[in-house]
């Protein structure tokens, strides 16, 4: 490989010839070789809009001049297209501020701004970091990050999943069944009010990850180092995060006390829980999803699943509600990463968080985990959900808690008198009622209806 000498303030460095990268970036790649996980890509492309802002503001306000700010503007565009995503290769295990990757940016910013000038005319630091600090730029990409790939990745798969929930409702209102508590019988329901309790599931994450983000939306840049904002101008922080909301059409403003703007993450932490939150929902609707799918002969069989690819290396014929099983795991993982999340934002000190690489890392994955497991989900197991009518009404028929309806002409005790004598000997509910003397016949017939239950 041909190498190029980069020059920092520690001195000279060996570059790739071809990469837009310079010297701090290689010190980083040198030196933090550490796992596979590189900062997420969602994080640059951030950055990329972050540094675009900053420079239209820094135009305005008089600091940098037109030609720098049209180079800087064409490189930010071309690296939110994702032209240079290979130029971003430092792991997410690096300095606790995420000084290293803001540093890679304004490197690859200014080094592709150098291509399309002819010649060296950017500086990162002295131009695309101008007014700026990696501690207060890294957490607002953090936060641009976050807003656009929980609208990207997330809100679309549950908003389509529940779209799906309330087809299948329709499509089985009229399907009544027997409920469960304690994966036990229990009294029966309709099919599309067990439905109606997965979709208002969803629903209430949706809303509830929506109210969490408005916290997520007040920005830390113009804090620069430590709060004070040391070397940016004044109203720096309110223009520049008013640019930011118009590049990305979303409801960003400055944060109003920069201190803590750049040592807390409470409200990653808040969204994040809400995340956590639809991660819980998820497992359960899963779980629901594959106990009343389980058999073919032996389990429960209410529902037929989508039959996608063979369950079994040995058992011929078998197939396993592999989905389901790929959403719970999924719920597990979002659940541990709410407990790095968490532990990365307690750990504060002082005027700078110094876990925020890891916090975002953890953040983003839990969005995208969710996002492609839903939406895998939806389309190949939740839309192709088909009930088992027949096996369904045999199954509410059979059911013992249909001695609940004759408990208030017979009495609880009673009642259960009756219910446990027809388990004992294997008869109805009925037989086992007439066979104590507590109800006649047609008394009997008038007041034992299931579907009328609902």
């Amino acid at each position: 490989m041909k190498y190029r000498i980069e020059r920092d303030s520690m001195g000279e460095v060996n570059v790739p010839e071809k990469a837009l990268w310079g010297a701090q970036t290689e010190r980083s790649h040198n030196n933090f070789n550490i796992g596979t996980e590189t900062m997420p890509l969602p994080v640059i492309r951030a950055f990329a809009i972050l540094k675009k802002a900053a420079a239209e503001v820094n135009l305005e306000l008089g600091k940098l001049p037109l030609d720098k700010c049209e180079l800087i503007r064409k490189a930010c565009d071309e690296i939110y297209k994702g032209k240079h995503d290979k130029e971003f290769p430092l792991k997410v295990w690096q300095t606790g501020s995420g000084t290293q990757s803001n540093m890679n940016v304004n490197e690859v910013i200014t080094g592709r701004g150098n291509l399309l000038a002819g010649k060296r005319i950017l500086h990162p630091n002295d131009d695309v970091n101008m007014s700026q600090s990696s501690n207060d730029t890294f957490p607002t990409a953090m936060h641009i990050a976050a807003v656009m790939e929980i609208k990207r990745v997330l809100l679309p798969a549950i908003e389509k999943l529940i779209l799906t929930f309330e087809k299948l409702e329709k499509e089985n209102d009229d399907i009544v069944k027997s409920g469960r508590t304690h994966l036990q019988d229990a009294t029966p329901i309709k099919f599309s009010q067990e439905i109606s309790g997965w979709r208002f599931m969803l629903i209430n994450s949706l809303g509830q990850i929506k109210a969490s983000m408005q916290g997520i939306y007040k920005l830390a840049l113009g804090g620069t180092a430590v709060g004070t904002g040391i070397n940016a101008p004044k109203n720096f922080d309110r223009q520049v995060a008013k640019k930011i909301a118009e590049l990305t059409d979303e409801p960003f403003i400055t944060d109003e006390n920069k201190f803590h703007a750049l040592t807390s993450k409470d409200a990653l932490v808040t969204c994040h829980g809400a995340i956590k939150g639809l991660a819980a929902n998820m497992m359960k609707i899963a779980n629901d999803v594959r106990w009343l799918a389980s058999g073919p002969r032996l389990g429960l069989c209410e529902i037929f699943i989508p039959e996608n690819e063979p369950g079994s290396s040995i058992m011929p014929g078998k197939v396993n509600p592999t989905q389901c099983e790929a959403v719970t795991m999924v719920a597990v993982q979002v659940m541990g990463n709410d407990v790095a999340v968490g532990m990365a934002a307690s750990q504060g000190n002082f005027e700078l968080n110094v876990f925020m690489p890891v916090l975002i890392y953890n953040f983003l994955q839990s969005v995208r985990l969710l996002g492609d497991a839903i939406g895998s989900f939806n389309d190949n197991c939740a839309m192709g959900i088909r009930a088992n009518r027949e096996k369904m009404r045999d199954n509410l028929h059979n059911s013992l808690m249909l001695v609940t309806c004759i408990s208030p002409y017979v009495g609880y005790d009673n009642a259960a008198a009756v219910a446990k004598k027809a388990y004992k000997e294997g008869i109805s509910l009925k037989k086992a009622c007439l066979d104590l003397g507590f109800m006649d016949e047609e008394s009997f017939d008038e007041v034992f209806k299931p579907e009328e239950l609902v």
